[in-house]
This record gives structure tokens, sequence and C-alpha cells, in this order.
């Protein structure tokens, strides 16, 4: 009885969605539905999220085009990403990188791959390291969308959203001819003895193409820098490590202190992609992708102390696995004479984490596998004088998590502590969206739109033999919405834009039933009675230049953030503090604390100098506050950005620029939460810039060569919130050979 009132609820509410797909007409954020690809007198068109043309949107959108990453050359997407000048990003090991937005990380940013979510229900509130599973050199674009984006992608996207577009298969009309194409690329850099090797084959035809790409990625341990960061102290340094030989734990001396020992990795990826165009209305996509990784040492927690002691022998993440099968089919003027695109796609992650205590023989593992299953509906028509893009999307999140210990001596092996509840845990979301833009006038467009959404959670712990809590079952259900407006003014060289949204985050598995030991002597337990995080937020823009030779943009925004789910003091059958691996660890939990706010200011500068010299500059500000207690809020950057001048030719390109960070007091931590405050030097994290010079030559059609160095004064900095110290003075060359 009760299983057919759940069908019926759900069949009633995937109706509703049906029903406010076809009649919302609304904006959400930044798009232009139709896009148009001619190849052979054909028009492919199909609904798109949000505009190629950053002119004529609300949101602002920032992008990195493939021929940047190209001569760029660094070693992972995270790296992409942090030398934009407009995103920072964590790192707590070599092999990781949680880019951060505008304050918001991790589980509060969205990321997506070729338009579909990776995010999923275990993705922490913390730092994550998924954004490197997409190799850099699969990528034709990256576009950074900053500001709420909750009402075209969902849950999640507080702070922002990035999508990695991969490359696509060509068709023969885009090959000039060339039935077979493609590219092989190698890379050697030396602050890690970096090997890199990619190469990717193109299939053309009329109506049908091809593209098969691999990767590899081969890097040792990292060498930071050896020079003192201005008049601060030397800091992360790497003077002795543990050393396992024959069942017993040794410290050893480090022969190189500034190389941070077992902090190397390995990663392979690879893609295949497949279009079938039978006739000009319509075309079919099949996407795969695979990415798995050696053993990823988590450096931070190694350089961990008790009693002046490395308090770990082993801490490592196991192999992290991404498969991805999607499957795209676009229609033109089919339902109610729209234009269709349906997306199915699955998912298969596999996450896991290994640590053993000093002298300790046995090592807990915890295994997590997870399911996602997505099917979305976008349709996209004119109406009146402007567009319409409405649809529905429907996800279905599975996580199995196991854990044991193992001793190393004996071989016995127990069950140990899961991270999740070790029952059926899984996560299904159902929502449905609409967004409009039109002219107002000929220099005055406008846009808004609406989502709303219900999701539900399900949590079972099967056996709590290991750790017992009260309860056995955990559940959530919640209703979703968001909404935004947008205006764009233009006059003459010269850009208004104001935008204001509100955005949601669902509570996943990691915030609802986590056990976890955050190191320090805290363990973070489960809160079933958490709810979604809320933002709203406002923002202006003012372009100056467009289409000059000097173009200035400056934006101002203020987020007010609700139930704000933060992790703090919290009781465990009455007692705030329990005995946990045989550690008095002080009890946490994830909650919803009252308010925050944050506010800040992001500004570009470029100027063309000559025909083929620029200057680029950026800065970025954010600040954050609890409202209740007007203490820091956490994951909030200090100043940042990045001065550059570019020369450009039709033969080489040369580019000297500068990062740089402002001091992060630690009166402006938030202490015992994710700001890592035991990974900073005392006073907190002090400023820091890097030189660095790249060069390109275009030796002939099918070869170019790429050589610079990062990090030229060989600063030994770390940027902050981050566990490892970043890469001193590194020298490096690729080389791209196509045909």
């Amino acid at each position: 009885m009760i299983l057919k009132k759940k069908v019926t609820i759900i069949k009633r509410v995937i109706i509703l969605f049906l029903f406010l797909g076809f009649n919302l007409a609304g904006f959400a954020q930044a798009w232009q539905p139709i896009i148009k690809e001619v190849k052979l007198d054909r028009i492919i068109i199909g609904a798109k999220r949000y505009s190629d043309s950053v002119k004529k949107v609300s949101q602002k959108i920032i992008k990195v085009s493939k021929e940047t990453i190209e001569f760029q050359n660094f070693q992972n997407t995270a790296d992409v990403l942090a030398n934009s000048g407009t995103v920072t990003v964590q790192k707590s090991q070599q092999g990781g990188g949680s880019p951060v937005i505008r304050g918001f990380e991790a589980s509060r940013v969205l990321l997506l791959v070729d338009g579909i979510r990776m995010n999923n229900l275990i993705f922490r509130s913390g730092h994550l390291q998924n954004v490197i599973t997409v190799d850099e050199n699969m990528l034709e674009q990256v576009d950074v969308l900053f500001g709420p984006s909750s009402t075209v992608f969902g849950s999640d996207a507080l702070g922002g959203a990035i999508n990695l577009k991969t490359k696509n298969a060509r068709f023969i009309s885009e090959t000039k001819g060339k039935e077979f194409s493609g590219s092989a690329v190698a890379r050697y850099s030396s602050a890690n003895y970096e090997k890199s090797f990619y190469t990717d084959l193109n299939i053309a035809g009329e109506k049908w193409a091809s593209l098969t790409a691999f990767s590899l990625n081969d890097f040792d341990d990292l060498r930071m820098g050896a020079k003192r960061n201005g008049k601060n102290d030397y800091f992360g340094e790497r003077p002795y490590y543990v050393e396992s030989e024959r069942g017993v734990d040794e410290v050893v001396v480090n022969s190189n202190k500034y190389v941070q020992k077992f902090s190397g990795y390995k990663q392979y990826n690879a893609m295949q992609k497949l279009v079938y165009m039978p006739n000009e209305v319509t075309s079919h996509q099949l996407n795969l992708q695979f990415s798995t990784t050696s053993n990823i040492p988590r450096y931070d927690r190694l350089t961990d102390l008790v009693g002046g002691q490395l308090k770990y022998a082993e801490w490592y993440y196991g192999p992290q696995k991404r498969f991805l099968a999607a499957y795209r089919f676009k229609k033109q003027k089919v339902l109610f004479n729209s234009d269709m695109t349906i997306g199915l796609s699955y998912q298969n992650i596999e996450e896991s984490r290994m640590n053993r205590k000093f002298n300790n023989d046995f090592k807990k593992s915890q295994i997590e596998k997870v399911n996602v299953f997505s099917v979305n509906v976008d349709l996209n028509k004119t109406v009146g004088k402007g567009n319409l893009l409405y649809g529905f999307e429907v996800f279905h999140d599975r996580v199995n998590s196991s854990a044991k210990l193992n001793n190393r001596v004996t071989g016995y092996e127990t069950l140990a502590g899961t991270r999740y509840p070790n029952g059926k845990n899984y996560m299904l979301r159902m929502d449905a969206f609409s967004t409009y833009q039109s002219k107002l006038s000929k220099t005055t467009t406008y846009n808004f739109g609406a989502r709303i959404g219900y999701s539900l959670l399900r949590s079972n712990i099967s056996d709590n033999t290991v750790f017992v809590l009260p309860f056995k079952k955990m559940k959530q259900n919640n209703v979703t919405y968001s909404g935004t407006a947008g205006i764009v003014n233009k006059l003459g060289n010269s850009r208004v834009v104001f935008n204001v949204s509100s955005a949601f985050r669902v509570p996943n598995i990691d915030d609802l039933g986590k056990v976890f030991d955050s190191g320090g002597g805290i363990l973070i337990v489960p809160n079933p009675e958490i709810k979604p995080e809320k933002t709203i937020t406002s923002d202006v823009s003012f372009t100056i230049g467009e289409g000059k030779n000097i173009k200035f943009e400056a934006t101002f925004f203020y987020t007010h953030f609700f139930d704000a789910i933060v992790t703090d003091n919290y009781t465990f059958k009455g007692e705030d503090s329990i005995e946990y691996e045989g550690e008095l660890s002080n009890v946490y939990a994830n909650q919803n604390k009252g308010k925050a706010r944050i506010f800040g200011v992001s500004s570009i500068l470029n100027l063309k100098l000559t025909k083929s010299l620029e200057f680029t500059g950026t800065f970025n500000y954010t600040n954050g506050r609890i409202l209740d207690e007007e203490s820091p809020l956490d994951h909030i950057p200090p100043v940042f950005g990045k001065l550059g001048l570019r020369y450009k030719s039709n033969i080489y390109e040369i580019d000297l620029y500068a990062l740089y960070n402002g001091r992060k007091a630690i009166e402006d931590y938030f202490l015992n939460g994710e700001d890592n405050e035991r990974y900073a030097p005392k006073g907190g994290m002090p400023a820091w810039y890097t030189l660095n010079l790249k060069g390109g030559y275009h030796i002939c059609p099918h070869l170019n060569i790429y050589s610079g160095v990062e990090n030229i004064c060989d600063t030994q900095y770390r940027t902050f919130a981050s566990g490892i110290n970043a890469p001193g003075r590194n020298l490096y060359l690729g080389i791209k050979y196509t045909f």
C-alpha cells in the first residue's frame, strides 16, 4: 500500500513537471538556445542552456579556449582553472584540485562535462579532486559561469558552474576533405619529472564521424620552491617521512627537504565519440569517457604530527575511476514546433581511501561505488520576439559503501566503520525549468526564468556493530525552487548588466550520513535533520570599451546565504566527545547554521597595445561572514589575480605573466573547518606572487613546439587552504604533431 502511494505521488510529480516544462516562460541564466552548425548545407539546431556569446547574457561567463589550453601546457584541468586569474584552486595533494568560485567550493560549485552533471550524492563540502578526471588535452573549451546557476542546472550551483566541453568528432566538411586526421602531444616538466602523452584520431564521413582519444600522465614527487617568500619564514618543507620495510615503520631523513615525498601518481584517460547525421534536421551522438589513476597519496595527512611525530605511515586514495556513457539525440521542429534535445547518461564512479597510523599494523580501507543515471529533455522555440527554452530532467544516484581493517603482518581482515551508511543509499531528483530571453529595444535585452523540483534521499544502515548509531534509517524529501532575472543594456561600446538569482543545494548522502575523522581530534557524525542550502544573489556589471583597444569590466556581487550547512559542535547520545579508533574525539556534525553574507568584486582589463601585443590584468576580492556570530565564513580566498603581457604573431607566441595572492590572516580563517589552518603558517597564509614565461613556435604546418618556465623565482609558497606546497621553478617542453 505504501509503495503504491509513493508510485502515485511520483507519477503526479512527473505530470506536474511536464506541465510546467511546457508552459512556464522564463529565463534562468545566460543562454541563447539556437545553435547553427553548417555542414554540407545541413543545419543542426539544438537546445543550449547558455549562450556562446558573453555579450548577450546577464550572467558573467569566462571562456578558456582550446588554443589557450594547448599553448599554456598545464599538467591538468585544475591548473588550467588556477591560472585563469578568475578562479582559485585548493589542493590537498598533487593529484587534486578543488575550484573556488565567489567563496563557494566543492559540492557548492557544479561541475559538468559536456553539459552532464559530475556532482553526485557523495560530493563533499570540503575539497574535491574530480575536476582532474577530465584530461585537459581532450578539452575543446572550458566555460566558467559565475553566480547562481540553479535555474538552468539545478542543485549545487550556488557559486557558479564549470562546464568542461570535450572535443567533438568532425565531419569531412570540417577536415578539409581528410578522412583521417589527428594529433599527438608529448610533454616533460622538471618540477615533478612529468612525462605525459596524448593522441587522438578523427575518422570523418559525410554523415558520420568518430573521434578516439587516449592520454597518460606520469607525475613523480613534486618539488616545492627553495627561495623564501619575501620576508616570510620557510614553510612546508619535508625534512623526514615514514618508510615501511619488512613490517617495520621507520622515520627517514629526506635527502632533499624541498621534494614532497609521496606526492606522485599516474593517470590514464580515454574518450570515444561517434556522431551520425542521417539528414539535415537529426543527429545522434554517443559519448564514452573513462579515467583512472594509480594510488594518490593524501599528502597533507602524511605530514600530520602527534606529539612531534608523524601520525600516519600510509594515507592514500585508491584509483579514482570515472566512466561515462552518454547518448544525445537532436531533432528540429518536433514537439510544439520546438527544437528538441534528449540526453541519456550513465556514470560509474569509484573512490576509495586507505590509511594506517605509524607503528600500527592495521590498515583501514573505505570504498565507495557510485552509479548515476540521468534523463533530460530540452526544447527551444521562438515565442514572440524572443527565445524560450524549457525542459525537465531526472537523476537517480546510488552508492555502495564498504570498509575493512587489514593486518599487514598476519593478513587478518575484519569489518571497519564505513564512510557512509552501509545499507541502501540512493537519491532521486526530478526538476522542470523554463527560461526566456528577448529584446526590449535595440540596445536592451532581458531574461528571466524559473525551476521547480522534488528530491528524495534514502539511507539505511544494515550493520551498525562497528559504530552504533541511535537510528538505522534516514530519509529526506524536499521541494526545491529557484528563479532568475536579468537585463543587459548596451550603450555604444559600453554595457551595463544587472542580474538577480536564487539557488539551492539539496543535502546529499555526504551531508546527511557521513561518519568522518577530519583530523585534529574531531569526529563528524550524521545529522538527519539538515535541509537544503539556499542563496539569493544580485550582481551588477559595467563594461567599457567593447570592440576597442581597451576593455575594462567590473562585476560587483552580493550573496545572502541562508540555511548554510556548516560543520560545528554537536552531541552524540548526549555526549560532546566520544572515543573513535582509540582516540578521544570532539563530536561535530553538519548543521543549517543560520545565515551568512558574501560580497565581492571581480574585474578584467584588456589593453591592445599593438596589433600583436596585449596586456591583461584581473583582480578578485571576496568577503564572507557568518551573520549570527560575525565570524569568518570558510572557503573565502584572499585577494587574487593575474597580470600578463602576450605577444602573438603567425609563427610564434610569448606570454609573460604574474599570478598573485594576498595575505589571509589567521583571524580571517574559519577555525576547525575547511580553511585548514593547521596546514598554514602560524599567522595565516602569507601573500605571494610568481613570475612565469611561456612560448610557442609554429615550426611547420604539422609541428608546434612549446616551452617555458613557471615560477621563475623558485618561490616557496602554498595556496590558501591547501595542504601541499605549489611547484617550485618548473621548466617544461611540449611538442604537438598534427596530421
